[in-house]
């Protein structure tokens, strides 16, 4: 089953909650577009990978994955695990209001650069997933798609040892540190026998053209960009908050700790995303 989290949504402080009430101010009557990033999802126990206290790692990058067996080994070994926390992570209050907000026409899509399709699960129609998801897996050869439940059912049939590495700890992104994959053995396509990725964007790896045309389409037909949750570190978040800050439409950036982009926004609330997004909710829906 889903889990949910067990904590209690943080309360705005009086300044917050005056800024999300100019944040409503600006919104109110207008077309948004959300773009979202991992800090949106922490709420639902997926870790931010940059925000504050979050460790330094460096990301395995799609040219080791496609140049080296053993990093793909690595890769699919310590993912086996991490895959068990998205797959049984559950939209948080943040991503049910942002799909409320869309449902009452206030939010006329949303852009996430998180993988996790928890916007999908919360009840959101329209998702641009800017960085693929996690649920599907494709085959670099011939292209055929797979539910990542399905490779994951062939891993565990492949690697029976990996249900004993329950007990290693699990680093802030799901992974785990496995001394040694020699014996691992790789899942390949059953079409073709090529190799394996999760159908998302690599470090190193160029978004899907398509994926950020849809992305500039809800940001050219809004009249405002909501921020949440991200640091704007990803060069795509930042093409879009250009794109927003062309056309002259109000920015409104909602993140713990400072963005690349603040200098821009119309309005910076410097808080948790959840707790903002269900202020906004209220405010706007009434």
């Amino acid at each position: 089953m889903p889990q949910s989290t067990a904590a209690a949504m943080p309360a705005l402080s009086l300044e917050q909650a005056a800024l999300v009430d100019e944040a409503a101010g600006i919104l109110r009557g207008r077309r948004i577009a959300v773009l979202t990033g991992a800090g949106v999802s922490t709420d639902s126990g997926i870790p931010d990978y940059r925000g504050e206290g979050a460790p330094v790692r460096i990301p395995m990058t799609f040219q080791q994955f496609l140049d080296d067996v053993n990093y793909r080994k690595r890769y699919w070994a310590g993912s086996q695990l991490g895959w068990k926390r998205f797959d049984t992570a559950a939209p948080n209050e943040g991503h049910r209001a942002l799909a409320a907000l869309e449902l009452d026409g206030g939010v006329n899509g949303i852009i996430t650069q998180n993988v996790d399709g928890l916007h999908l699960r919360a009840g959101s129609q329209r998702v641009v997933d800017l960085h693929g998801t996690m649920d599907r897996v494709r085959c670099l050869r011939c292209g055929q798609l797979y539910a990542r439940t399905d490779v994951a059912a062939r891993i565990v049939e492949l690697n029976p040892w990996l249900a004993d590495t329950d007990s290693l700890q699990l680093g802030p992104d799901g992974d785990v540190e496995i001394a040694s994959v020699d014996a691992f053995q790789l899942p390949a396509c059953s079409a073709c026998d090529g190799t394996l990725k999760p159908d998302i964007v690599f470090f190193g790896e160029f978004i899907p053209k398509e994926k950020f045309i849809e992305a500039s389409a809800l940001v050219q037909k809004a009249d405002a960009l909501l921020i949440a949750g991200s640091s704007l570190v990803v060069n795509s978040g930042i093409r879009l908050l250009d794109h927003a800050t062309r056309r002259r439409i109000p920015v409104i950036i909602v993140n713990r700790g400072a963005t690349k982009g603040d200098p821009r926004a119309t309005l910076k609330i410097d808080a948790g995303a959840t707790e903002t997004i269900v202020a906004l909710r209220e405010r706007l829906l009434g």
